[in-house]
Protein backbone atom coordinates (compact mmCIF):
# COMPACT_ATOMS: atom_id res chain seq x y z
CA UNK A 1 0.00 0.00 0.00
CA UNK A 2 1.69 3.02 -1.36
CA UNK A 3 1.06 6.30 1.19
CA UNK A 4 2.98 9.88 0.59
CA UNK A 5 1.85 12.35 3.40
CA UNK A 6 2.76 16.32 2.91
CA UNK A 7 3.24 18.58 5.67
CA UNK A 8 5.05 21.99 6.18
CA UNK A 9 2.61 24.40 4.39
CA UNK A 10 1.36 27.32 6.03
CA UNK A 11 1.24 31.55 5.85
CA UNK A 12 4.34 33.23 5.19
CA UNK A 13 5.46 36.59 3.92
CA UNK A 14 6.84 37.43 0.42
CA UNK A 15 10.49 36.89 0.85
CA UNK A 16 10.24 34.28 3.38
CA UNK A 17 10.73 30.49 3.34
CA UNK A 18 9.35 27.60 3.95
CA UNK A 19 10.20 23.61 3.95
CA UNK A 20 7.79 21.23 2.79
CA UNK A 21 8.16 17.53 3.75
CA UNK A 22 6.32 14.48 1.88
CA UNK A 23 7.02 10.89 3.96
CA UNK A 24 6.47 7.94 1.29
CA UNK A 25 5.88 4.70 2.38
CA UNK A 26 4.76 1.24 0.65
CA UNK A 27 7.33 1.42 -2.42
CA UNK A 28 8.61 -2.16 -2.78
CA UNK A 29 10.90 -1.04 -5.64
CA UNK A 30 14.34 0.87 -5.68
CA UNK A 31 13.55 2.69 -9.19
CA UNK A 32 11.02 5.47 -8.83
CA UNK A 33 10.38 9.46 -9.21
CA UNK A 34 9.18 11.32 -6.61
CA UNK A 35 7.54 15.08 -7.53
CA UNK A 36 5.87 18.20 -6.44
CA UNK A 37 3.39 19.71 -8.16
CA UNK A 38 1.22 22.82 -7.67
CA UNK A 39 -2.18 24.09 -8.26
CA UNK A 40 -3.42 27.63 -7.40
CA UNK A 41 -6.92 28.85 -7.30
CA UNK A 42 -8.16 28.83 -10.82
CA UNK A 43 -5.24 27.39 -12.74
CA UNK A 44 -3.82 24.36 -13.90
CA UNK A 45 -1.44 22.04 -12.20
CA UNK A 46 2.29 22.71 -12.50
CA UNK A 47 5.28 20.35 -11.80
CA UNK A 48 7.61 21.96 -9.94
CA UNK A 49 10.01 19.72 -9.15
CA UNK A 50 10.99 15.90 -9.05
CA UNK A 51 13.95 13.62 -7.92
CA UNK A 52 14.89 10.04 -9.24
CA UNK A 53 15.90 7.93 -7.21
CA UNK A 54 18.48 5.71 -9.07
CA UNK A 55 20.72 8.56 -9.23
CA UNK A 56 19.78 11.49 -7.71
CA UNK A 57 18.72 13.24 -10.50
CA UNK A 58 16.49 16.68 -10.04
CA UNK A 59 14.30 19.00 -11.87
CA UNK A 60 13.01 22.52 -11.46
CA UNK A 61 10.68 24.49 -12.95
CA UNK A 62 11.85 27.66 -14.90
CA UNK A 63 9.61 29.14 -12.27
CA UNK A 64 11.15 28.16 -9.31
CA UNK A 65 14.99 27.70 -10.30
CA UNK A 66 17.06 28.62 -8.14
CA UNK A 67 14.22 29.44 -5.48
CA UNK A 68 13.24 25.88 -4.39
CA UNK A 69 15.46 22.75 -4.08
CA UNK A 70 14.51 19.48 -3.65
CA UNK A 71 16.20 16.63 -1.14
CA UNK A 72 15.64 13.11 0.24
CA UNK A 73 17.03 11.64 4.05
CA UNK A 74 19.18 8.44 3.55
CA UNK A 75 16.56 6.52 4.32
CA UNK A 76 14.54 7.57 0.87
CA UNK A 77 11.39 7.94 3.17
CA UNK A 78 11.06 11.61 3.01
CA UNK A 79 11.11 14.06 0.26
CA UNK A 80 11.83 17.77 0.99
CA UNK A 81 11.16 21.08 -0.58
CA UNK A 82 12.52 23.83 0.47
CA UNK A 83 10.96 27.03 -0.64
CA UNK A 84 12.71 30.40 -0.33
CA UNK A 85 12.19 33.78 -1.73
CA UNK A 86 8.65 33.00 -2.08
CA UNK A 87 6.27 35.32 -3.70
CA UNK A 88 2.31 35.65 -3.82
CA UNK A 89 2.43 33.79 -7.29
CA UNK A 90 3.62 30.46 -5.09
CA UNK A 91 0.62 30.11 -3.52
CA UNK A 92 -1.11 27.18 -4.11
CA UNK A 93 -1.83 23.53 -2.88
CA UNK A 94 1.45 21.85 -3.07
CA UNK A 95 1.20 17.65 -3.56
CA UNK A 96 4.04 14.95 -3.38
CA UNK A 97 3.69 12.19 -5.95
CA UNK A 98 5.85 9.02 -7.07
CA UNK A 99 5.52 6.69 -10.34
CA UNK A 100 7.85 3.69 -11.03
CA UNK A 101 10.41 5.01 -13.51
CA UNK A 102 12.28 7.78 -13.91
CA UNK A 103 11.76 11.87 -13.90
CA UNK A 104 12.21 13.42 -16.94
CA UNK A 105 12.69 16.92 -17.38
CA UNK A 106 10.24 19.77 -17.04
CA UNK A 107 9.26 18.32 -14.12
CA UNK A 108 5.95 16.17 -15.06
CA UNK A 109 2.51 17.34 -13.76
CA UNK A 110 0.63 14.62 -14.20
CA UNK A 111 1.91 11.49 -14.67
CA UNK A 112 2.45 9.94 -11.52
CA UNK A 113 0.80 6.96 -10.09
CA UNK A 114 0.81 7.84 -6.57
CA UNK A 115 -0.90 11.19 -4.74
CA UNK A 116 -0.69 12.70 -1.28
CA UNK A 117 -3.66 14.42 -0.44
CA UNK A 118 -1.51 17.73 -0.76
CA UNK A 119 -0.86 21.20 1.81
CA UNK A 120 -1.60 24.51 1.64
CA UNK A 121 0.67 27.40 0.87
CA UNK A 122 0.16 30.95 1.14
CA UNK A 123 2.00 33.74 0.63
CA UNK A 124 0.98 37.05 1.77
CA UNK A 125 1.27 40.25 3.48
Amino acid sequence: HVELVESGGGLVQPGGSLRLSCVVSGFDLDYYCIGWIRQAPGKEREGVSCISSSDGTKYYADSVNGRFTISRNDAWNTVYLQMNSLKPEDTAVYYCAARYYACTDPPPRDEYAYWGKGTEVTVSS
